[in-house]
Protein backbone atom coordinates (compact mmCIF):
# COMPACT_ATOMS: atom_id res chain seq x y z
CA UNK A 1 0.00 0.00 0.00
CA UNK A 2 0.54 3.84 -0.05
CA UNK A 3 0.13 6.34 2.52
CA UNK A 4 -0.83 10.08 2.16
CA UNK A 5 2.42 11.12 0.95
CA UNK A 6 3.00 8.27 -1.28
CA UNK A 7 5.93 6.49 0.37
CA UNK A 8 5.82 2.79 -0.10
CA UNK A 9 5.30 1.29 3.19
CA UNK A 10 4.18 -2.57 4.41
CA UNK A 11 1.65 -1.74 6.90
CA UNK A 12 1.97 1.31 8.90
CA UNK A 13 2.76 -1.03 12.05
CA UNK A 14 4.85 0.91 14.68
CA UNK A 15 6.90 -1.14 16.96
CA UNK A 16 7.08 -0.58 20.91
CA UNK A 17 10.71 -2.07 21.77
CA UNK A 18 12.33 -1.65 24.91
CA UNK A 19 16.31 -1.78 25.58
CA UNK A 20 18.71 -4.53 24.64
CA UNK A 21 19.09 -6.89 27.38
CA UNK A 22 15.13 -6.75 28.48
CA UNK A 23 14.04 -6.55 32.10
CA UNK A 24 10.65 -7.08 32.88
CA UNK A 25 10.16 -3.48 32.70
CA UNK A 26 10.95 -3.11 29.54
CA UNK A 27 8.96 -5.96 27.91
CA UNK A 28 6.07 -5.37 30.27
CA UNK A 29 5.91 -2.31 29.35
CA UNK A 30 6.31 -2.80 25.78
CA UNK A 31 3.35 -5.28 25.60
CA UNK A 32 0.59 -2.86 27.86
CA UNK A 33 1.55 0.55 25.73
CA UNK A 34 1.29 -1.29 22.24
CA UNK A 35 -2.09 -2.29 23.54
CA UNK A 36 -3.29 0.29 24.73
CA UNK A 37 -2.13 2.75 20.93
CA UNK A 38 -4.07 0.09 19.51
CA UNK A 39 -7.28 0.11 21.54
CA UNK A 40 -7.54 3.67 21.08
CA UNK A 41 -6.57 4.26 17.81
CA UNK A 42 -7.32 1.55 15.58
CA UNK A 43 -4.26 1.26 14.41
CA UNK A 44 -1.11 -1.47 14.20
CA UNK A 45 0.85 -1.63 17.24
CA UNK A 46 3.04 -4.62 17.42
CA UNK A 47 5.02 -4.95 20.84
CA UNK A 48 8.80 -6.61 20.62
CA UNK A 49 11.85 -7.33 22.48
CA UNK A 50 15.46 -6.07 21.55
CA UNK A 51 17.18 -9.61 23.20
CA UNK A 52 16.75 -12.59 25.02
CA UNK A 53 14.11 -12.61 27.82
CA UNK A 54 15.49 -13.38 31.29
CA UNK A 55 13.86 -15.57 33.91
CA UNK A 56 12.14 -13.46 36.54
CA UNK A 57 10.48 -11.75 33.14
CA UNK A 58 10.36 -15.39 31.55
CA UNK A 59 8.25 -16.02 34.56
CA UNK A 60 5.79 -13.22 34.87
CA UNK A 61 4.28 -13.31 31.13
CA UNK A 62 3.86 -17.27 31.97
CA UNK A 63 2.01 -16.58 35.32
CA UNK A 64 -0.43 -14.34 33.31
CA UNK A 65 -0.43 -16.25 29.78
CA UNK A 66 0.95 -13.80 27.86
CA UNK A 67 3.06 -14.52 25.19
CA UNK A 68 6.77 -13.34 24.88
CA UNK A 69 7.09 -10.24 21.92
CA UNK A 70 8.81 -11.39 18.79
CA UNK A 71 12.48 -10.46 18.96
CA UNK A 72 13.72 -7.36 17.10
CA UNK A 73 17.46 -7.21 16.23
CA UNK A 74 17.52 -4.28 13.98
CA UNK A 75 15.00 -2.01 12.81
CA UNK A 76 16.65 -0.62 9.46
CA UNK A 77 14.37 -1.23 6.63
CA UNK A 78 14.28 -4.71 5.12
CA UNK A 79 12.82 -5.71 2.05
CA UNK A 80 10.38 -7.66 4.09
CA UNK A 81 8.75 -4.14 5.35
CA UNK A 82 8.34 -2.94 2.18
CA UNK A 83 5.24 -3.23 -0.84
CA UNK A 84 6.09 -6.07 -2.43
CA UNK A 85 3.87 -6.69 -5.17
CA UNK A 86 2.51 -9.99 -6.00
CA UNK A 87 2.46 -11.35 -8.69
CA UNK A 88 1.37 -14.75 -10.23
CA UNK A 89 4.33 -15.79 -12.42
CA UNK A 90 4.36 -18.14 -16.00
CA UNK A 91 5.22 -21.48 -16.87
CA UNK A 92 8.81 -21.32 -19.11
CA UNK A 93 6.28 -22.73 -22.04
CA UNK A 94 3.80 -20.19 -21.87
CA UNK A 95 3.33 -18.12 -25.22
CA UNK A 96 4.75 -14.56 -25.20
CA UNK A 97 0.90 -14.00 -26.03
CA UNK A 98 -0.12 -15.43 -23.14
CA UNK A 99 2.56 -12.99 -20.83
CA UNK A 100 2.07 -9.77 -22.52
CA UNK A 101 -2.04 -10.77 -21.60
CA UNK A 102 -1.21 -11.47 -18.17
CA UNK A 103 0.88 -8.14 -18.22
CA UNK A 104 -2.27 -5.97 -19.28
CA UNK A 105 -4.35 -7.53 -16.67
CA UNK A 106 -2.27 -7.20 -14.06
CA UNK A 107 -0.59 -3.64 -15.02
CA UNK A 108 2.77 -4.81 -15.00
CA UNK A 109 5.71 -4.47 -17.19
CA UNK A 110 7.59 -7.56 -15.71
CA UNK A 111 6.18 -11.02 -15.37
CA UNK A 112 8.31 -13.65 -13.50
CA UNK A 113 8.84 -17.19 -15.11
CA UNK A 114 8.22 -19.74 -12.88
CA UNK A 115 8.90 -23.59 -12.59
CA UNK A 116 8.38 -25.98 -9.67
CA UNK A 117 8.06 -23.05 -7.91
CA UNK A 118 11.47 -21.93 -8.45
CA UNK A 119 12.38 -18.69 -10.43
CA UNK A 120 13.86 -19.47 -13.56
CA UNK A 121 13.65 -15.63 -15.32
CA UNK A 122 11.81 -12.91 -16.10
CA UNK A 123 10.10 -11.43 -19.01
CA UNK A 124 9.16 -7.84 -19.98
CA UNK A 125 7.60 -5.66 -22.20
CA UNK A 126 10.60 -4.71 -23.62
CA UNK A 127 11.39 -8.63 -23.96
CA UNK A 128 8.18 -8.68 -25.98
CA UNK A 129 8.72 -6.28 -27.90
CA UNK A 130 12.33 -7.67 -29.04
CA UNK A 131 10.46 -10.45 -30.19
CA UNK A 132 8.31 -8.25 -32.84
CA UNK A 133 11.21 -5.82 -33.70
CA UNK A 134 14.93 -7.57 -33.45
CA UNK A 135 13.88 -10.61 -34.67
CA UNK A 136 14.35 -11.59 -38.61
CA UNK A 137 14.81 -15.75 -38.21
CA UNK A 138 12.31 -17.70 -39.72
CA UNK A 139 13.91 -20.98 -37.35
CA UNK A 140 12.61 -19.15 -34.63
CA UNK A 141 9.94 -21.06 -33.50
CA UNK A 142 11.47 -24.30 -34.61
CA UNK A 143 14.41 -23.23 -32.39
CA UNK A 144 12.29 -21.81 -29.48
CA UNK A 145 10.64 -25.45 -29.87
CA UNK A 146 7.27 -24.07 -29.87
CA UNK A 147 4.17 -26.23 -28.73
CA UNK A 148 1.62 -26.40 -31.02
CA UNK A 149 -0.75 -25.48 -28.77
CA UNK A 150 0.66 -22.29 -28.58
CA UNK A 151 0.49 -21.66 -32.51
CA UNK A 152 -3.37 -22.95 -32.04
CA UNK A 153 -3.64 -19.76 -29.55
CA UNK A 154 -1.74 -17.31 -31.51
CA UNK A 155 -4.33 -17.72 -34.45
CA UNK A 156 -7.23 -18.91 -33.09
CA UNK A 157 -7.16 -22.25 -34.67
CA UNK A 158 -8.28 -25.32 -34.53
CA UNK A 159 -6.46 -28.40 -35.26
CA UNK A 160 -7.27 -31.03 -37.73
CA UNK A 161 -4.83 -33.35 -37.31
CA UNK A 162 -1.81 -33.85 -34.68
CA UNK A 163 -1.26 -33.55 -31.13
CA UNK A 164 -1.19 -30.05 -29.40
CA UNK A 165 1.33 -30.92 -27.01
CA UNK A 166 3.79 -31.83 -29.63
CA UNK A 167 6.25 -29.16 -30.32
CA UNK A 168 7.38 -27.65 -33.83
CA UNK A 169 11.10 -28.67 -33.43
CA UNK A 170 12.87 -28.70 -36.66
CA UNK A 171 12.49 -26.24 -40.06
CA UNK A 172 11.48 -22.28 -40.49
CA UNK A 173 8.42 -20.88 -41.03
CA UNK A 174 7.33 -20.14 -44.74
CA UNK A 175 4.39 -19.44 -47.05
CA UNK A 176 3.18 -21.51 -49.86
CA UNK A 177 1.53 -18.91 -51.77
CA UNK A 178 3.58 -19.94 -55.27
CA UNK A 179 3.08 -22.34 -58.03
CA UNK A 180 4.52 -26.16 -57.27
CA UNK A 181 7.79 -25.26 -59.36
CA UNK A 182 8.46 -22.30 -56.89
CA UNK A 183 7.46 -24.10 -54.07
CA UNK A 184 9.65 -26.92 -54.19
CA UNK A 185 12.37 -24.63 -54.53
CA UNK A 186 12.00 -23.00 -51.02
CA UNK A 187 9.67 -24.80 -48.94
CA UNK A 188 11.90 -28.23 -47.12
CA UNK A 189 10.65 -31.22 -45.27
CA UNK A 190 10.07 -30.14 -41.67
CA UNK A 191 9.08 -26.61 -42.60
CA UNK A 192 6.15 -25.17 -41.42
CA UNK A 193 3.69 -23.81 -44.16
CA UNK A 194 1.29 -20.97 -44.12
CA UNK A 195 -1.25 -21.89 -46.81
CA UNK A 196 -4.24 -19.97 -48.73
CA UNK A 197 -7.47 -21.91 -50.64
CA UNK A 198 -5.02 -22.94 -52.90
CA UNK A 199 -5.47 -26.99 -52.94
CA UNK A 200 -2.12 -27.11 -54.93
CA UNK A 201 -0.18 -25.50 -52.53
CA UNK A 202 -1.71 -27.73 -49.57
CA UNK A 203 -0.64 -31.06 -51.88
CA UNK A 204 2.33 -30.04 -52.56
CA UNK A 205 3.39 -28.82 -48.93
CA UNK A 206 2.41 -32.48 -48.16
CA UNK A 207 4.09 -34.00 -50.78
CA UNK A 208 7.22 -31.95 -49.73
CA UNK A 209 6.53 -33.62 -45.52
CA UNK A 210 5.89 -30.16 -44.17
CA UNK A 211 6.08 -30.74 -40.33
CA UNK A 212 2.80 -28.18 -40.02
CA UNK A 213 0.22 -27.15 -42.30
CA UNK A 214 -1.42 -23.84 -41.69
CA UNK A 215 -4.41 -23.50 -43.69
CA UNK A 216 -5.94 -19.67 -43.68
CA UNK A 217 -9.28 -18.28 -44.27
CA UNK A 218 -11.66 -21.12 -42.56
CA UNK A 219 -10.68 -22.61 -45.77
CA UNK A 220 -12.16 -26.26 -45.97
CA UNK A 221 -9.34 -28.96 -46.32
CA UNK A 222 -10.12 -31.82 -48.59
CA UNK A 223 -10.53 -35.32 -47.06
CA UNK A 224 -7.58 -36.78 -49.03
CA UNK A 225 -5.41 -33.82 -47.60
CA UNK A 226 -6.11 -34.64 -44.29
CA UNK A 227 -6.04 -38.94 -44.94
CA UNK A 228 -2.36 -37.86 -46.37
CA UNK A 229 -1.46 -35.60 -43.62
CA UNK A 230 -2.92 -38.39 -41.11
CA UNK A 231 -0.36 -40.84 -42.94
CA UNK A 232 2.59 -38.88 -42.63
CA UNK A 233 2.32 -37.27 -39.07
CA UNK A 234 1.41 -33.89 -40.65
CA UNK A 235 0.15 -31.14 -37.83
CA UNK A 236 -2.68 -29.88 -40.03
CA UNK A 237 -4.39 -26.16 -38.46
CA UNK A 238 -7.10 -24.42 -39.20
CA UNK A 239 -7.06 -20.52 -38.79
CA UNK A 240 -9.72 -17.96 -39.79
CA UNK A 241 -6.84 -15.34 -40.47
CA UNK A 242 -5.36 -14.15 -44.03
CA UNK A 243 -1.94 -15.52 -44.91
CA UNK A 244 -1.10 -11.96 -43.83
CA UNK A 245 -2.16 -11.84 -40.28
CA UNK A 246 -1.30 -15.61 -39.73
CA UNK A 247 2.05 -14.79 -40.52
CA UNK A 248 2.08 -11.70 -38.27
CA UNK A 249 0.61 -12.91 -35.29
CA UNK A 250 2.50 -16.84 -35.67
CA UNK A 251 5.40 -15.35 -33.39
CA UNK A 252 3.10 -14.54 -30.40
CA UNK A 253 2.96 -18.42 -30.03
CA UNK A 254 6.99 -18.38 -29.33
CA UNK A 255 7.02 -19.83 -25.50
CA UNK A 256 8.68 -16.84 -23.02
CA UNK A 257 11.74 -19.40 -22.00
CA UNK A 258 13.29 -18.12 -25.41
CA UNK A 259 13.02 -14.20 -24.92
CA UNK A 260 13.32 -14.37 -20.95
CA UNK A 261 15.97 -12.87 -19.09
CA UNK A 262 17.72 -15.67 -17.41
CA UNK A 263 20.05 -15.99 -14.52
CA UNK A 264 22.09 -15.52 -12.47
CA UNK A 265 19.38 -12.93 -11.77
CA UNK A 266 19.05 -9.62 -10.10
CA UNK A 267 17.11 -10.74 -6.76
CA UNK A 268 16.61 -9.68 -3.25
CA UNK A 269 15.73 -11.99 -0.15
CA UNK A 270 13.26 -10.82 2.42
CA UNK A 271 15.75 -10.10 4.97
CA UNK A 272 17.97 -7.73 2.61
CA UNK A 273 18.47 -4.43 4.29
CA UNK A 274 17.17 -1.74 1.96
CA UNK A 275 20.48 0.60 2.73
CA UNK A 276 22.54 -2.41 0.96
CA UNK A 277 20.31 -2.52 -2.02
CA UNK A 278 20.93 0.90 -2.90
CA UNK A 279 24.00 0.71 -4.80
CA UNK A 280 23.20 -2.92 -6.75
CA UNK A 281 19.62 -1.54 -7.69
CA UNK A 282 21.41 2.15 -9.39
CA UNK A 283 23.95 -0.48 -11.74
CA UNK A 284 20.93 -2.27 -13.02
CA UNK A 285 18.47 -1.21 -15.80
CA UNK A 286 15.90 -2.94 -14.39
CA UNK A 287 12.52 -1.74 -13.17
CA UNK A 288 11.31 -4.12 -11.35
CA UNK A 289 13.35 -6.91 -9.21
CA UNK A 290 12.21 -10.48 -7.91
CA UNK A 291 12.27 -10.82 -4.15
CA UNK A 292 12.40 -14.60 -2.78
CA UNK A 293 12.34 -16.39 0.07
CA UNK A 294 14.91 -18.29 1.91
CA UNK A 295 14.04 -20.95 -0.09
CA UNK A 296 14.66 -19.23 -3.13
CA UNK A 297 10.58 -19.59 -3.98
CA UNK A 298 9.31 -16.11 -4.96
CA UNK A 299 7.73 -13.97 -2.88
CA UNK A 300 6.80 -11.12 -5.19
CA UNK A 301 8.41 -8.25 -6.92
CA UNK A 302 9.55 -4.59 -5.97
CA UNK A 303 9.44 -2.09 -8.01
CA UNK A 304 12.51 1.14 -8.04
CA UNK A 305 10.01 3.92 -7.80
CA UNK A 306 8.31 1.69 -4.56
CA UNK A 307 12.11 1.47 -3.42
CA UNK A 308 13.37 5.05 -3.97
CA UNK A 309 9.69 6.25 -1.89
CA UNK A 310 9.77 3.64 1.08
CA UNK A 311 9.36 5.12 4.70
CA UNK A 312 11.59 4.21 7.27
CA UNK A 313 9.98 1.65 10.43
CA UNK A 314 8.34 3.43 12.73
CA UNK A 315 9.49 3.21 16.35
CA UNK A 316 8.15 3.68 19.79
CA UNK A 317 10.90 3.40 22.99
CA UNK A 318 10.28 2.30 26.26
CA UNK A 319 12.16 2.27 28.95
CA UNK A 320 14.86 3.78 27.43
CA UNK A 321 16.34 6.99 25.59
CA UNK A 322 19.97 5.58 25.30
CA UNK A 323 21.48 5.26 21.94
CA UNK A 324 23.66 2.47 22.98
CA UNK A 325 21.11 0.64 24.78
CA UNK A 326 18.41 0.61 22.17
CA UNK A 327 17.63 -1.88 19.03
CA UNK A 328 20.32 -2.11 16.16
CA UNK A 329 19.96 0.49 13.18
CA UNK A 330 17.94 2.94 15.78
CA UNK A 331 19.43 5.54 13.74
CA UNK A 332 17.77 4.72 10.46
CA UNK A 333 14.00 4.20 11.98
CA UNK A 334 11.84 6.44 12.73
CA UNK A 335 11.28 7.14 16.16
CA UNK A 336 7.91 8.43 16.53
CA UNK A 337 7.76 8.17 21.08
CA UNK A 338 9.38 7.42 23.69
CA UNK A 339 7.83 6.55 27.20
CA UNK A 340 10.96 6.47 29.92
CA UNK A 341 12.41 7.11 33.23
CA UNK A 342 15.51 7.19 33.22
CA UNK A 343 17.99 10.05 32.51
CA UNK A 344 17.99 11.93 29.31
CA UNK A 345 19.94 10.00 26.71
CA UNK A 346 21.86 10.74 23.67
CA UNK A 347 18.94 9.59 21.31
CA UNK A 348 18.42 11.77 18.22
CA UNK A 349 15.17 12.19 16.09
CA UNK A 350 14.32 13.33 12.68
CA UNK A 351 11.63 15.93 14.08
CA UNK A 352 9.92 16.40 16.95
CA UNK A 353 8.49 13.51 18.73
CA UNK A 354 6.01 12.92 21.75
CA UNK A 355 8.72 12.33 24.67
CA UNK A 356 7.40 11.53 28.20
CA UNK A 357 10.02 11.26 31.03
CA UNK A 358 8.81 11.23 34.59
CA UNK A 359 10.72 10.91 37.80
CA UNK A 360 9.41 7.50 38.67
CA UNK A 361 10.43 3.96 39.92
CA UNK A 362 9.32 2.42 36.69
CA UNK A 363 8.20 2.85 33.31
CA UNK A 364 5.02 0.51 33.85
CA UNK A 365 3.95 3.61 36.11
CA UNK A 366 3.83 5.83 33.65
CA UNK A 367 1.86 3.53 31.28
CA UNK A 368 -0.83 2.58 34.20
CA UNK A 369 -0.95 6.78 33.97
CA UNK A 370 -1.18 7.20 30.25
CA UNK A 371 -4.24 4.62 30.43
CA UNK A 372 -6.18 6.43 33.06
CA UNK A 373 -5.89 9.51 31.19
CA UNK A 374 -7.42 8.12 28.31
CA UNK A 375 -10.50 7.24 29.93
CA UNK A 376 -8.85 2.81 28.85
CA UNK A 377 -9.64 0.39 31.52
CA UNK A 378 -6.97 -2.03 32.25
CA UNK A 379 -7.49 -5.58 30.97
CA UNK A 380 -6.27 -7.86 34.42
CA UNK A 381 -3.93 -9.59 32.45
CA UNK A 382 -2.45 -5.87 31.57
CA UNK A 383 -2.63 -4.79 35.21
CA UNK A 384 -0.71 -7.92 36.28
CA UNK A 385 2.34 -7.61 33.72
CA UNK A 386 2.50 -3.56 35.16
CA UNK A 387 2.07 -4.51 38.65
CA UNK A 388 4.87 -6.96 38.30
CA UNK A 389 6.84 -4.59 36.29
CA UNK A 390 6.59 -1.92 39.24
CA UNK A 391 7.79 -5.04 41.51
CA UNK A 392 11.05 -5.44 39.73
CA UNK A 393 11.97 -2.19 39.43
CA UNK A 394 11.54 -0.80 42.37
CA UNK A 395 12.49 -4.27 44.45
CA UNK A 396 9.18 -4.14 45.99
CA UNK A 397 9.34 -0.96 47.26
CA UNK A 398 12.76 -0.99 48.20
CA UNK A 399 15.01 0.54 46.18
CA UNK A 400 15.18 4.36 46.53
CA UNK A 401 13.95 5.04 43.26
CA UNK A 402 10.77 4.23 44.29
CA UNK A 403 8.04 6.77 44.87
CA UNK A 404 4.80 7.16 46.65
CA UNK A 405 2.96 7.14 42.94
CA UNK A 406 5.13 3.54 41.96
CA UNK A 407 3.58 1.83 45.30
CA UNK A 408 0.07 3.18 45.20
CA UNK A 409 -0.12 2.38 41.21
CA UNK A 410 1.24 -0.78 41.87
CA UNK A 411 -1.00 -1.90 44.53
CA UNK A 412 -3.65 -0.82 42.48
CA UNK A 413 -3.08 -3.04 39.85
CA UNK A 414 -2.53 -5.48 42.14
CA UNK A 415 -5.81 -5.58 43.00
CA UNK A 416 -7.00 -5.51 39.15
CA UNK A 417 -4.49 -8.63 39.00
CA UNK A 418 -6.00 -10.21 41.73
CA UNK A 419 -2.45 -11.04 43.05
CA UNK A 420 -0.69 -10.44 46.28
CA UNK A 421 2.26 -7.98 45.49
CA UNK A 422 4.25 -9.50 48.28
CA UNK A 423 4.53 -13.30 47.06
CA UNK A 424 4.55 -12.08 43.37
CA UNK A 425 7.99 -10.39 44.03
CA UNK A 426 9.01 -13.70 46.00
CA UNK A 427 8.14 -15.95 43.02
CA UNK A 428 9.47 -13.20 40.67
CA UNK A 429 12.73 -12.52 42.49
CA UNK A 430 13.62 -16.62 43.08
CA UNK A 431 12.73 -17.23 39.19
CA UNK A 432 14.93 -14.28 38.36
CA UNK A 433 18.14 -15.27 40.86
CA UNK A 434 18.15 -18.65 39.46
CA UNK A 435 21.35 -19.31 37.98
CA UNK A 436 20.80 -23.27 37.15
CA UNK A 437 22.32 -24.32 33.88
CA UNK A 438 23.31 -20.81 32.73
CA UNK A 439 26.71 -19.61 31.29
CA UNK A 440 29.22 -17.00 33.25
CA UNK A 441 28.47 -14.61 29.61
CA UNK A 442 24.43 -15.80 30.02
CA UNK A 443 24.41 -14.72 33.88
CA UNK A 444 26.38 -11.72 33.46
CA UNK A 445 23.98 -10.10 30.19
CA UNK A 446 20.43 -11.48 31.83
CA UNK A 447 20.37 -7.54 33.22
CA UNK A 448 23.12 -5.19 31.64
CA UNK A 449 23.05 -1.64 30.27
CA UNK A 450 25.93 0.35 29.00
CA UNK A 451 27.10 4.16 28.99
CA UNK A 452 28.53 6.49 27.72
CA UNK A 453 30.79 9.39 29.68
CA UNK A 454 32.93 11.40 27.58
CA UNK A 455 35.47 9.41 26.58
CA UNK A 456 34.64 6.70 29.00
CA UNK A 457 32.48 3.50 28.10
CA UNK A 458 31.31 1.06 30.73
CA UNK A 459 28.60 -1.58 31.06
CA UNK A 460 26.77 -2.28 34.33
CA UNK A 461 25.09 -5.59 35.53
CA UNK A 462 23.10 -6.35 38.08
CA UNK A 463 21.57 -9.74 39.46
CA UNK A 464 18.79 -9.41 42.77
CA UNK A 465 18.34 -12.30 45.00
CA UNK A 466 16.85 -12.64 48.64
CA UNK A 467 19.31 -15.53 49.08
CA UNK A 468 22.71 -14.79 50.33
CA UNK A 469 24.34 -17.96 49.40
CA UNK A 470 22.40 -17.70 45.96
CA UNK A 471 24.93 -14.44 45.68
CA UNK A 472 27.85 -15.93 46.57
CA UNK A 473 27.89 -18.88 43.94
CA UNK A 474 26.82 -16.55 41.07
CA UNK A 475 29.61 -14.26 42.46
CA UNK A 476 32.52 -17.29 42.44
CA UNK A 477 30.67 -17.99 38.29
CA UNK A 478 31.16 -14.84 36.88
CA UNK A 479 34.09 -12.81 38.86
CA UNK A 480 36.22 -14.35 35.91
CA UNK A 481 34.34 -13.39 32.95
CA UNK A 482 34.76 -10.31 33.48
CA UNK A 483 37.58 -9.67 31.57
CA UNK A 484 36.26 -11.39 28.56
CA UNK A 485 32.76 -9.10 28.34
CA UNK A 486 35.70 -6.03 28.64
CA UNK A 487 37.71 -7.24 25.75
CA UNK A 488 34.88 -8.70 23.62
CA UNK A 489 32.55 -5.76 24.00
CA UNK A 490 34.91 -3.04 23.80
CA UNK A 491 34.09 -1.22 27.10
CA UNK A 492 36.79 0.30 29.64
CA UNK A 493 35.19 -0.93 32.83
CA UNK A 494 32.74 -3.44 33.56
CA UNK A 495 30.70 -3.34 36.68
CA UNK A 496 28.51 -5.65 38.14
CA UNK A 497 26.12 -5.39 40.76
CA UNK A 498 25.39 -8.42 43.24
CA UNK A 499 22.49 -6.76 45.34
CA UNK A 500 20.77 -8.35 48.15
CA UNK A 501 17.26 -7.18 48.35
CA UNK A 502 16.51 -8.12 52.20
CA UNK A 503 19.73 -6.00 53.63
CA UNK A 504 19.62 -3.52 51.27
CA UNK A 505 23.43 -3.74 50.14
CA UNK A 506 24.76 -4.64 46.98
CA UNK A 507 28.90 -6.11 46.06
CA UNK A 508 30.19 -4.41 43.67
CA UNK A 509 32.62 -6.15 41.07
CA UNK A 510 35.05 -3.92 39.22
CA UNK A 511 36.81 -4.99 35.97
CA UNK A 512 39.17 -2.84 34.08
CA UNK A 513 41.83 -0.33 34.48
CA UNK A 514 40.83 2.67 36.86
CA UNK A 515 37.45 1.03 37.39
CA UNK A 516 38.12 1.20 41.32
CA UNK A 517 39.04 4.89 41.47
CA UNK A 518 35.42 6.19 40.53
CA UNK A 519 33.83 4.07 43.03
CA UNK A 520 36.01 5.13 45.43
CA UNK A 521 35.59 8.51 44.92
CA UNK A 522 31.59 8.15 44.64
CA UNK A 523 31.29 6.25 47.49
CA UNK A 524 34.24 7.22 50.21
CA UNK A 525 35.24 3.38 49.85
CA UNK A 526 38.92 2.40 51.23
CA UNK A 527 41.66 2.00 48.84
CA UNK A 528 42.83 -0.89 50.69
CA UNK A 529 39.17 -2.59 50.73
CA UNK A 530 39.66 -6.04 49.49
CA UNK A 531 35.45 -6.24 48.52
CA UNK A 532 33.69 -3.59 47.55
CA UNK A 533 30.69 -3.33 49.68
CA UNK A 534 27.49 -0.66 48.62
CA UNK A 535 25.33 -0.72 52.17
CA UNK A 536 21.91 1.34 51.03
CA UNK A 537 22.75 0.98 47.49
CA UNK A 538 20.29 -0.93 45.36
CA UNK A 539 20.00 0.81 42.74
CA UNK A 540 21.76 0.82 39.61
CA UNK A 541 19.42 3.62 38.23
CA UNK A 542 19.22 6.18 40.61
CA UNK A 543 22.20 5.57 43.49
CA UNK A 544 25.30 3.69 41.33
CA UNK A 545 24.85 5.27 37.79
CA UNK A 546 24.63 9.03 38.43
CA UNK A 547 27.36 8.39 41.33
CA UNK A 548 30.00 6.95 38.50
CA UNK A 549 28.60 9.18 36.33
CA UNK A 550 29.87 12.52 38.35
CA UNK A 551 33.20 10.97 39.84
CA UNK A 552 33.80 10.38 36.16
CA UNK A 553 33.01 13.62 34.69
CA UNK A 554 35.66 15.19 37.75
Amino acid sequence: MENKSGKACSSGKVYVVGHKNPDTDSICSAIAYAALKHKITGKQYEARRAGQINEETAYVLKHFEIDAPRLLTNVKLQVKDLDIRKIEGVAPNVSIKDAWGKMRENNVKTMPVVKDEELVGVISTGDIAKSYMDVHDNRILSDARTQYRNILKALDGVMLVGNEHGQFVKGKVTIGASNKEVMEDFIEEDDLVIVGKRYESLACAVDINASCLVVCHDAEVPDQIIEKAKERSIVLIRTPYDTFTAVRLINQSIPVRYFMTKGPLTSFQMSDYVDEMKDIMAKKKFRDFPVLDRDGRLKGFISRRRFLNSSKKKVILVDHNEKSQAVDGIEEAEIIEIIDHHRLGNIETMGPVFFRNQPVGCTATIVCQMYEEAGAEIPEKIAGLLCSAIISDTLLFRSPTCTALDEKTARKLAKIAKIDPEEMAKAMFNAGSSMKGKSAEEICFQDFKQFTVSDTVFGVGQINSMNKEELAEIKAEIEGHLPQILESHNLHMVYFMLTDILDETTELLCCGEGAKTPVIDAFDVPEAAEHVILRGVVSRKKQLIPALVSALQR
